[in-house]
């Protein structure tokens, strides 16, 4: 019988998994409750419970976790599968941790797609739309700060990823306002192409 490959490519949420495997064996309900409470839902997608479910079916695959079966008749659920981390499953969260902090990922993200062409419209519009982001950001901020009422005895050390974010909105807002002040000054200015007119391009003479 070959035994299970444990590789797989790097995952938010089979890091955040492993990382809490690491602390303590537990079952879903207690992983689906954890992520709750230390906030990790906005960095990783469980909006579907079916998503934990998933990703630790693939780390069982491949040896990362290990799971057994527990008897526990004091609640609702008097049979549950007990997850457990692996050796093999501690070294790949060490490395996918090591690997998701020094470095920068190969993405290809919306926003910075749509500055690469914002010259096919024209200042005017292009500053509208900015000012736009800014207001969403910022009303994004007044929810997460709002949010963060709830999580004064919550360690700090498992809020950095809402620090990182909230510093990173705040940063994009500021530098936003920088350009939307420069294309509104005339600093930042350019000229958008002419939209075409019907029957004007590409006509021809049958």
């Amino acid at each position: 019988m070959t035994a299970p490959s444990n590789t797989m490519r790097p995952s938010a949420l089979g890091l955040i998994v492993l990382g809490m495997l690491i602390e303590e064996p537990m079952h879903v309900y207690r992983m689906q409750k954890l992520i709750k409470e230390r906030g990790k839902a906005k960095v990783v997608n469980v909006r579907q419970r079916t998503s934990l479910h998933q990703i630790l079916d693939r780390l069982t695959a491949r040896g990362l976790v290990d799971h057994t079966t527990q008897r526990d008749t004091s609640e609702n659920y008097p049979e549950r599968r007990v997850y457990s981390i692996t050796a093999a499953g501690r070294q790949v969260a060490v490395d996918w941790l090591t690997e998701m902090v020094t470095g920068l990922p190969d993405e290809f993200p919306q926003f910075p797609a749509a500055l690469s062409v914002l010259t096919m419209i024209g200042p005017d519009a292009a500053a509208g739309l900015i000012s736009a982001r800014i207001i969403t950001i910022e009303t994004t901020l007044e929810a997460m700060r709002a949010e963060r009422v709830g999580f004064e005895d919550v360690p700090r050390v498992y809020l950095l990823e809402d620090e990182y974010r909230t510093r990173n909105l705040e940063a994009e807002a500021a530098w936003l306002a920088e350009v939307l002040q420069d294309i509104r000054g005339g600093v930042l200015t350019w000229q958008a192409p002419e939209e075409s007119s019907p029957g004007r391009a590409d006509d021809t003479t049958c």
